[in-house]
């Protein structure tokens, strides 16, 4: 069993929360199926995890794994027991696995 509780494809979460710490715009364009939305920029500014990443793993991403790394190690000063995507959504969409846009249809990394 992963992290996720079953494989990623299947857009089931399971234990862990998949935090996306892009921009909005970004965001919209295209995310993995789940992602909860939380922008570094709001993260960095002191915002709290939305509740349903409260008191559970988070695995955060970002497109390329910069922005992730940078969130990850804020979360874990915080006391979150958090890892990142190394390669971001740019390797998940390359990896084949699912990205879908803010109206549900086929997405795109931005």
């Amino acid at each position: 069993m992963s992290l996720f509780g079953r494989s990623p494809r299947g857009g089931n979460t399971g234990t862990a929360v998949l935090l996306d710490i892009r921009e909005p715009h970004e965001w919209q364009a295209g995310h993995a199926p789940g992602a909860v939305l939380l922008p570094l920029s709001a993260l960095a500014g002191g915002d709290g995890l939305p509740a349903t990443a409260r008191s559970r793993p988070v695995v955060v991403i970002c497109r390329s794994g910069n922005r992730s790394r940078r969130a990850a190690e804020l979360l874990r000063d915080r006391g979150v027991e958090a890892v990142d995507v190394i390669g971001g959504m740019r390797d998940w969409a390359g990896a084949g696995l699912p990205v879908v846009e803010a109206r549900g249809g086929h997405g795109t990394v931005a």
